[in-house]
């Protein structure tokens, strides 16, 4: 694997490494979820449920590499960008962009299988 020096290369690795429909899908629910666990455990102020918000991003993220994608989740590796990348797939997913982007990395949105 090469090594990214600015996000802005990250990206389309990132996008590479999720090329996969289902992959992605199931990204968009744990990064849901954990975003909604936070805000939960903002408004209660239940600080001992914080954990929560990250076991909801990644048994999802996680998972979905090891069942689906087959290959190792990019937060070992670059966790902080990994993260934000998560958020940016998710944005780019709901407004729209996904596909774009997806084409931009050289991905073939469509693809059932690696």
């Amino acid at each position: 694997m090469r090594e990214h020096t600015t996000f802005a290369e990250f990206w389309p690795y990132y996008l590479q490494e999720h090329r996969l429909p289902a992959t992605r899908a199931w990204h968009y629910v744990g990064t849901s979820l954990a975003i909604l666990t936070l805000l939960t455990v903002i408004i209660s102020q239940k600080w001992m449920f914080l954990p929560l918000t990250f076991l909801c991003g990644y048994v999802f993220a996680w998972g979905s590499h090891g069942m689906i994608e087959r290959n190792k989740p990019a937060t070992f590796t670059y966790p902080l960008w990994s993260l934000a990348a998560d958020f940016k797939m998710l944005y780019c997913f709901l407004t729209g962009k996904i596909g774009a982007e997806l084409l931009r990395a050289g991905v073939n949105s469509g693809v059932n299988r690696p």
